[in-house]
């Protein structure tokens, strides 16, 4: 006689079955420790980036975006190097999501300056008009309490000081929440970022796609990826600065562009030396030079 045909047996069966399969799934990984190893160079939250964090799941943020690059080759073009489990030692949880309506925010720390995070958060669609996301401007109003962050750091186990609580009575949860996403990512990026080899010839210093209609092309799709969001599709500014007038970054030298591109601005924009390399930033130079001298000539004829 079949199990089938004793309910009794299949029953008893199925409930032995499902709970070892429980014990195995579930309680065992109670006791085994952590699955992941350890990252030395992956740091504790902070305590503006701990209230961050708090205000990024009180609003939901995680049910549009993830936090976590699978190692597929399209998800890594689009977003950077695949996430690892050791970078979420101090997520308590995770918040890796599984839905993205908006983009995954897993390298989010140092892509673009605090500036342009405040300016997002006030009208998203300042910066990305396709964009869905709802305003947050009213958080600039919300104080933090930085007697409820101690008790969380401690909570947390977290390092902290005095002072690191004191700082916080004048943070507002946007000035937390831009914090928390200069955090995303960053010490990872930090840890791995690479030296990339210059450009050969032409000796340094020159241009070597000054005039180069094909490179001015290559580096308009370059400038759009990586600079429109701060410069404006048009180069006219916004969070950065106009780069088609005569007051912009340093009176419009080739040599000088490459060099603010490639290191940064102090307090501003992202050093971009590491994730472009030379041969495109120069590049997105000849673009920005063939912009200015097309805007000169348009005034002119005006």
């Amino acid at each position: 006689m079949s199990v089938n045909s004793r309910p009794v047996v299949f029953l008893v069966l199925a409930v032995v079955v499902i709970s070892a399969g429980t014990m195995i799934t579930t309680f065992i990984p109670l006791f085994a420790g952590t699955t992941y190893e350890k990252i030395e160079g992956i740091t504790p939250y902070s305590p503006l980036e701990v209230v961050g964090r708090d205000v990024y799941v009180r609003e939901g943020c995680n049910n549009c975006h993830t936090q976590t690059v699978r190692p597929l080759k399209f998800e890594t073009d689009r977003y950077g190097d695949y996430s690892r489990g050791g970078e979420f030692q101090y997520d308590r949880p995770f918040q890796w999501g599984s839905k993205r309506t908006g983009p995954d925010l897993a390298r989010e720390g140092g892509k673009y300056p605090d500036s342009w995070q405040y300016q997002h958060f006030r009208d998203p669609r300042s910066l990305v008009p396709e964009s869905n996301m709802p305003a947050y401007a009213w958080l600039v109003d919300e104080k933090i309490d930085p007697a409820y962050t101690e008790k969380k750091m401690k909570t947390l186990g977290f390092p902290y000081t005095p002072e690191d609580i004191s700082a916080l009575s004048d943070k507002s949860e946007m000035d937390a929440l831009v914090a928390y996403m200069q955090k995303m990512g960053a010490d990872w990026k930090k840890m791995n970022a690479k030296p990339v080899a210059a450009v050969s010839a032409p000796a340094p210093g020159e241009n070597p796609y000054a005039g180069n209609e094909a490179a001015i092309k290559e580096g308009e799709e370059i400038f759009e990826a990586n600079c429109a969001a701060c410069h404006g599709e048009r180069l006219t500014g916004g969070i950065g600065p106009d780069l088609v007038d005569d007051e912009w970054l340093f009176g419009g030298a080739d040599k000088d562009i490459f060099t603010s591109i490639n290191g940064g601005r102090p307090n501003g924009m992202p050093p971009f030396g590491s994730t472009l390399g030379d041969d495109k930033i120069w590049k997105v130079v000849s673009f920005i030079k063939s912009s200015h001298a097309k805007g000169h000539e348009a005034s002119e004829h005006h």
